[in-house]
């Protein structure tokens, strides 16, 4: 998912849109369209690290293809979300014969998270035995963050035995839309990507003023431990679970980052009725600085939304006969 745009929140959405969908019911039209497993598939978890910290995973192939060499698609959630509910989409994916990674961020889902000190470190007098105050950074909004978690799942995947290395993709929504450009700008092992109601952030030097000076103080008093970290999935953005980590958002720009992508084939699917931010300045934007191959498939009639309801299957055979044109 991605933030829900409100007045004074993050310097990350247009202000003049507000639309507070409720998270429980996209939970719920996610959960009614995974429902039913598919026999066919084997699926299992895997522990991956990331900076130190356990990041837990979905893995899922066809079980014909056990033992094969196949192609292998990345994906993990939007700002709120969880691995979970990926699923259907997952299994897509398996079906159409990909070796199919879905994680969950630091602090996330099942996955461990970052800890941090809140005290300085006691020693005994032998100095072998410690005590420390600790405190988790759980379910916060952090694009740096997870934007490393993708990375360290895609050197996770070089060591599977079923992963074809040359033929890996990424596949991202909303909030993780824009991540996957950024991580395929630094890891020039992906090969193709597909971004559908994508967010890509905002150049610094085109944040309104009240918004970058907010950022920046509340990186200056993190810095000086004035600041905490937001509590878990706290609701400082519209509707949506998870305090974001401001400063952190002034260092993300995808839309600098695709200029960086190299031989890399990437899908832009945008919502025609997008309410959240504009297309002009995000998914076609985006688009427009690709290098080919790529794609630009605008989805009539939708709002952001849609793309989990009604447009959900559209969604995702576009992109299986993307990863397929050009993965297979």
């Amino acid at each position: 998912m991605v933030p829900l745009p409100i007045q004074k929140a993050l310097p990350i959405m247009s202000q003049n849109r507000v639309c507070f969908w409720p998270l429980l019911l996209i939970v719920l039209i996610v959960s009614i369209a995974r429902a039913g497993a598919d026999d066919g598939i084997e699926l299992r978890t895997a522990n991956i690290y990331s900076e130190g910290t356990r990041v837990q995973a979905d893995v899922y192939h066809l079980k014909a293809l056990a033992g094969k060499s196949l192609p292998a698609i990345i994906m993990a959630h939007g700002w709120g979300g969880t691995a979970a509910l990926l699923r259907t989409q997952a299994m897509d994916f398996a079906n159409a014969g990909y070796f199919v990674i879905a994680f969950d961020y630091r602090g996330w889902g099942n996955s461990d998270s970052r800890i941090v000190l809140t005290k300085p470190l006691e020693r005994t007098k032998s100095e072998q035995i410690f005590t420390a105050e600790i405190k988790e950074i759980r379910e916060v909004v952090d694009p740096i963050d997870q934007l490393q978690d993708y990375l360290n799942v895609i050197h996770w995947a070089m060591g599977e035995t079923m992963v074809d290395k040359a033929r890996v993709g990424l596949w991202g929504t909303s909030f993780s839309g824009g991540l996957v450009v950024a991580a395929a700008a630094r890891d020039p092992r992906v090969k193709a990507l597909a971004s559908q109601v994508g967010f890509f952030g905002s150049a610094v030097s085109k944040l309104p003023a009240e918004q970058l000076a907010r950022s920046r103080e509340d990186g200056m008093k993190r810095a000086r431990g004035e600041l905490a970290y937001p509590a878990p999935r706290v609701r400082e953005v519209g509707n949506l679970s998870g305090g974001p980590i401001r400063e952190k958002f002034l260092q993300y720009d995808a839309l600098v980052d695709i200029a960086k992508v190299q031989n890399c084939a990437m899908l832009f699917i945008a919502a025609e009725k997008e309410e959240l931010f504009d297309n002009r300045a995000h998914p076609e934007a985006a688009f427009k600085l690709a290098a080919e191959p790529k794609k630009y498939v605008v989805i009539p009639g939708i709002a952001h939304y849609g793309i989990y309801s009604e447009a959900r299957q559209q969604a995702s055979d576009l992109a299986v006969n993307w990863f397929n044109q050009n993965l297979k």
